[in-house]
This record gives structure tokens, sequence and C-alpha cells, in this order.
């Protein structure tokens, strides 16, 4: 279905040197709405990032976004499908690696991006749809956790997908 997403990591040795400390492949897992595959390739439990936390940062337990730190994933929208409407609190950055994908507003609004594309996401409610009934998007997202958008000076409540 999808393939597998490397994943490089580099650290320091007991003399400061740089090494690589990992080589290795990860599977992109169903989601539960199964519109798409996913695989968290990395987090830091804070921002900044803590740069002599040695904890393999796929192994630190995240939802969507990961409050007080960042988190970075691939993830496979599959044919034809499309993810529920929701909104984080977060700045995501997506990149659009493979495929072409369609970025709709709660508003209706809707843009088609494509590989190469770059999406900045600021905390608004919106869906992800795959237009295409035979090849997987495959994106690239950064999110950042950050407050709520203040609306009035009220913050707009999350709406995690389910």
């Amino acid at each position: 279905m999808t393939k597998n997403v490397r994943r490089v990591v580099t650290g320091h040795d007991d003399d400061g040197v740089a090494i690589f400390r990992s080589d290795d492949s990860f599977e992109p897992e169903l989601v539960p709405s199964k519109d798409a595959a996913m695989v968290t390739v990395w987090t830091t439990a804070t921002v900044p990032a803590d740069l002599n936390d040695e904890t393999d940062g796929r192994e630190r337990p995240t939802g969507t976004t990961l409050n007080g730190g960042s988190v970075i994933r691939v993830c496979d929208m599959l044919p034809g499908q499309s993810s529920p409407m929701h909104r984080t609190k977060s700045i995501d950055y997506g990149i659009v690696m493979e495929g072409e994908i369609e970025l709709e507003l709660d508003n209706g609004v809707v843009k088609r991006l494509q590989a190469g594309d770059i999406i900045v996401q600021r905390g608004t409610i919106h869906l992800w749809r795959n237009p295409s009934a035979t090849q997987i998007c495959r994106l690239v997202f950064v999110l950042i956790e950050a407050p709520a958008y203040l609306h009035n000076g009220k913050p707009l409540d999350e709406m995690k997908p389910h």
C-alpha cells in the first residue's frame, strides 16, 4: 500500500564527535479514520529543542501535536480519501512530496497543491482530500505547538480529527 519511511538520526559520541545514532525505516500505519497512513519520524518535548535529550523522539507519546513540543510525521493520504475537518493548536508546515492534495477550509474554499508545494497551516479549520483515484499523496508535516488563535480576544477551540 504505502512505502516505508527511512530515518537517519545523528548524535555525538562520548568525545563529542558527530556520529550516526540510527538508520532505520518504518511502515506508515493506517489511522482509525482509514483515510491515511502515518508514521511519526521524531518529536521534541520542548521548543526550543533540547539537543542533550537522548530520548528517541519517535518513541515519545504524542497525539496529533505535542503540547510544548514539536512533531515531524509523514502522511500518506490514500486515493480518493479525505480527512475530517479539524483544527489544532499548532503551526504546521506541510510539504507535498508526491501526488496532489486539496486543502479545504471551513469557508468551503479549496486549493489544490502538488509535489514541491508547501503549506503553512495556522490554526484554521480544514480538511485534506486526495483527488486521485489511484495515486497516494505523500506529505511531510512539521507541527509546532502554539497558543490557540484569538478571535476578538477569545481562543478558538481545537477540533481533533477522528
